[in-house]
């Protein structure tokens, strides 16, 4: 009998509701290099749901650009996932870094994430997953994944892995992206495809096997960042090694020109579409429905289109709907109270009980 402990999922244990806009790019994350006046700009960004998940070896190619540059004082404008390990990585090749940002964590949008390893989290559209994006996607999901494992059993675990169950009633069914029939494009599946070594194999568990019910559980594992220490961690690494952080907004590209550094790394994220008018960019909504810590909950659960995770710094429940669009092109940030409670009740219904309400 698999045994798990209860997860406390009421509404009087949420302690916040939040909610960020994944920066979406049909193509895939920018990573090219711009001139924009007697500045190189290396852009960092547009990495859709998979920014943490990606960011140290997408950070790793844009600071090989920057240093190839021959610039030894370097800026970053930006400080979420994609700006603080393009900082870290920055400084350990020899660079002096200057962030530059309007918000510092923990308001900012990478501070809303879920927390959990999705490298290829709405990265981009099938059609525009061609081998040579395939190769570089894989460089970018295997040296981040390389670098977390560095990062595991460090104080206040910044990282772990969790295991994770998919709770469904049929045995062969499997968490999918886009229904068939729907004709809209189809976001890039690579996991399985081009880093299957890296995950582990899935374990099926029969109804009776469980605590819930009559429903079949597939169980993977996967890897979670418990953002609030692990963001802490990169700041004070960063500021360790001489790292200056400097409080400013750029309204246009052209702004940079104050700036006595020469080369810049753009790691602005969603921000990116009004400073540099780029309108390739699609908003994705996510809303996280935060709540008490339960230290002896280590597993998460995706159930009914329902996402749970078990982070230290607060349990996370998330409705991401039944395919991939949930969300897509909805740039509101106003946090939905019912969509929070549809989260938490969702999970609460796994076990037997009275139903919940507010």
């Amino acid at each position: 009998m698999l045994q798990l402990a209860r997860i406390l999922a009421s509404p009087d244990r949420i302690t916040n509701i939040t909610v960020c806009t994944r920066p979406f790019r049909a193509q895939g994350p920018r990573l090219d290099v711009e001139q924009i006046g007697q500045k190189t700009v290396v852009h960092n960004y547009g990495h859709g749901g998979s920014g943490w998940s990606l960011s140290w070896g997408s950070s790793a190619i844009a600071v090989q650009k920057a240093m190839a540059t021959g610039e030894r004082d370097i800026a970053v404008i930006g400080c979420g996932a994609l700006g603080l390990t393009s900082a870290l990585l920055l400084q350990r090749a020899g660079a002096e870094v200057t962030i530059y940002a309007k918000d510092l964590p923990p308001n900012v949008r990478s501070s809303l994430a879920t927390g959990i390893w999705t490298p290829d989290s709405r990265i981009c559209f099938e059609d525009y997953a061609t081998p040579a994006f395939k190769q570089l996607w894989a460089k970018m999901a295997r040296e981040s994944f390389r670098t977390y494992q560095t990062l595991l059993g460090l104080p206040g675990d910044p990282v772990e892995f969790i295991d994770d169950y998919f709770v469904s009633d049929n045995p062969d069914a499997t968490p999918h992206h886009i229904a068939s029939g729907d004709k809209r494009p189809k976001f890039a599946d690579l996991q399985r495809e081009l880093i299957g070594d890296l995950i582990p194999r899935s374990e099926v568990f029969a109804p009776g096997s469980h605590p819930f019910g009559a429903h079949y559980l597939r169980r993977n594992t996967f890897m979670m960042f418990n953002l609030s220490d692990y963001t802490r961690m990169l700041i004070a690494d960063f500021q360790s090694y001489g790292g200056k952080i400097e409080v400013d907004e750029f309204h246009t590209p052209a702004d940079f020109g104050r700036l006595s550094q020469k080369t810049l790394i753009n790691a602005t994220g969603y921000g990116a579409r009004a400073l540099f008018g780029d309108q390739s960019i699609t908003p994705v909504r996510g809303q996280l429905a935060r709540a008490i810590p339960q230290p002896d909950v280590h597993y998460g659960l995706d159930f009914n289109g329902v996402y749970f995770v078990p982070r230290r710094d607060g349990l996370v429940f998330q409705v991401h709907g039944q395919n991939d669009y949930y969300g897509f092109g909805d740039a509101s940030t106003v946090p939905d109270r019912n969509e929070a409670l549809l989260a938490v009740n969702t999970m609460a219904s796994l076990w037997p009980h009275e139903p919940l309400n507010e």
